[in-house]
């Protein structure tokens, strides 16, 4: 039933604040159209704590970046003029195109203290959407089905899932999901998607009789339908879809055509993306670019 296992690397963001990466792996680059995967503590934030943690103004193309917390908050901004905090429980879903600037920082946290933890996903675009114009949109409450069940509630983030739609604009076949679990839940994720990945943010859990901690995600054989089992209280994320094609990545830039990526990569150095409205005091610099 599971492909492969993955844990998360730590990997600082650039500032000092470290989070999990997952995805990509180098034996495992996409699940469907899923190429990125950040473990986002969980970490006790202090009041007063200093801007270098925050993620200053950096680029994207080609993808779209899904934000999902679930403790604290985040403040986002973007080069379109979008001012939006997250909570827990709401989605900010950014469609990257053609190209857009944002940056994400740790406002509430740095005023009143804050328990970080959440998720950041990117959803490769598919060939055709690869250039649509950038856009942004958060999503809470109905927009987001959500559901109860013996021992489990459960909110769909994105996609279709078992006659459920979630109302964030995605361009190609997916799904994305959270599962909270108390212990001895049981919850079956079906064979409806060629791709499909489980992955434990907190607690324990058995996918397809093998045991998983924190941190840990399980990449499923395609065409089986896999029971998770709770063995303690966990969080428990499930994703995937259908695969878009082979993508090309540097730094914050994803795509299916090298030289697009390498023109992003000189744009950003030449300074012809905008910056953020709000918060273009600062940005993030060009990794040395050899190509990719």
């Amino acid at each position: 039933m599971i492909e492969r296992i993955i844990t998360k690397r730590a990997h600082d963001l650039g500032g000092g604040f470290e989070v999990g990466r997952v995805l990509p792996f180098h034996a495992r680059r996409m699940v469907g159209p899923y190429i990125f995967f950040d473990h986002i503590g969980p970490v006790d934030l202090a009041p007063g704590i200093p801007q270098s943690l925050d993620v200053r103004p950096h680029p994207h193309i080609g993808l779209a970046t899904v934000t999902y917390l679930f403790d604290g908050a985040l403040t986002h901004r973007d080069s379109l003029g979008y001012h939006q905090e997250i909570r827990p429980g709401e989605v900010n879903w950014m469609i990257a195109g053609s190209g857009i600037t944002h940056s994400e920082r740790f406002e509430y946290a740095r005023a009143h203290g804050a328990h970080m933890h959440g998720i950041q996903a990117w959803v490769a675009l598919p060939a055709e959407a690869e250039e649509v114009d950038p856009a942004f949109s958060h999503h809470a409450g109905a927009e987001l089905p959500a559901w109860d069940e013996p021992g489990l509630s459960g909110r769909l983030i994105a996609g279709e899932l078992e006659g459920m739609r979630a109302g964030t604009p995605v361009h190609s076949p997916q799904f994305y999901a959270h599962w909270q679990m108390q212990p001895g839940a049981r919850r079956v994720l079906p064979a409806s998607y060629t791709e499909r990945a489980v992955y434990v943010a907190a607690g324990t859990a058995q996918v397809g009789g093998e045991a998983l901690s924190a941190g840990m995600m399980a990449v499923l054989v395609p065409g089986a339908d896999v029971p998770v089992v709770a063995q303690s209280e966990a969080t428990v994320m499930v994703l995937g879809g259908e695969p878009v094609g082979e993508r090309f990545m540097f730094w914050n830039f994803v795509s299916s055509r090298k030289e697009r990526i390498a023109q992003a990569a000189e744009d950003w150095k030449a300074g012809r993306m905008k910056l953020p409205d709000g918060d273009s005091v600062e940005f993030t610099p060009l990794p040395e670019f050899k190509g990719v």
